[in-house]
C-alpha cells in the first residue's frame, strides 16, 4: 500500500510540471522530479480545444527529435491504448526518452533516466491523451464527455489541424499516426479522416 501510495504521489509530482496552459504552442518543460538536472529533449505540453464550443480540451506532450534535424525528421501522433492509457505511459514505458531506473525500492521518489532507444532520437512526436478524459484531456461539459470512437478520430483531426496551424515548421514533415493497442482501432479512422479532408 505504501508503495502504491508513493507511486501516486510521485505521478501527482511529475504532473504538476508537465501541466501547462500552453495552447497549441505548448508550454516548455525544462525539469521533471526525479531526473537529474535539466530536461536533454525539447519537451512542450499543453491543451488544445476541439469539438462543439471546444468543450473537449485534449493534452499532448510534444518532445522533439533529438536528432539535430527536427525539421526534417518525420512528426508521429502516438495514441496510448486502452481506451482510457494516458500517453505519459508511452513516453515512461515504451518509445519516449526517459524511463524510470531500475532500483529497488527505497522509500524515496523513483528516478528518472534517459531511455537510449527512443523514438524521439529520429522522429518528433506528439503525445496525444485520446479520447476525451485520458490522461489529462476532459469535458468542459456532459455531454462533451460521452464520446464514441468516431468522435475521438474527428477530435483528433481537429486537434492535428490547429497543432499544426501554431507549428507550421513542421506541416511539410513525413506525418505518422502510431500507437499501441485499441489505438489499432483508431489509426485507420484518423488516416482516413486526413486522406479526405487533405488540406
Amino acid at each position: 500500500m505504501k508503495t502504491l501510495l508513493l507511486s501516486a504521489v510521485f505521478v501527482l509530482e511529475i504532473c504538476s510540471h508537465l501541466i501547462g496552459g500552453g495552447g497549441a504552442g505548448g508550454s516548455a518543460v525544462k525539469f521533471l522530479p526525479g531526473f537529474d538536472g535539466p530536461l536533454p529533449f525539447n519537451l512542450r505540453t499543453g491543451y488544445i480545444g476541439v469539438g462543439d464550443s471546444e468543450s473537449v480540451q485534449l493534452f499532448y506532450y510534444f518532445i522533439q527529435s533529438q536528432s539535430g534535424h527536427p525539421e526534417s525528421d518525420p512528426l508521429f501522433l502516438w495514441i496510448n491504448g486502452g481506451p482510457g492509457c494516458s500517453t505519459l505511459s508511452g513516453i515512461i514505458f515504451e518509445i519516449g526518452p526517459i524511463t524510470f531506473a531500475p532500483l529497488k525500492y527505497n522509500g524515496s521518489l523513483p528516478t528518472l533516466i534517459s531511455r537510449p532507444y527512443s523514438w524521439t532520437k529520429v522522429a518528433n512526436i506528439i503525445f496525444l491523451d485520446l479520447p476525451v478524459v485520458t490522461g489529462f484531456s476532459y469535458a468542459t461539459n456532459q455531454a462533451a464527455h460521452r464520446s464514441n470512437s468516431t468522435q475521438a478520430c474527428h477530435h483528433a483531426y481537429d486537434f492535428l489541424r490547429k497543432w499544426l496551424s501554431e507549428n507550421q515548421e513542421f506541416v511539410a514533415n513525413p506525418f505518422y499516426v502510431t500507437g499501441d493497442s485499441y489505438a489499432g482501432e483508431l489509426i485507420p479512422i484518423i488516416t482516413q479522416i486526413i486522406s479526405d479532408r487533405k488540406e
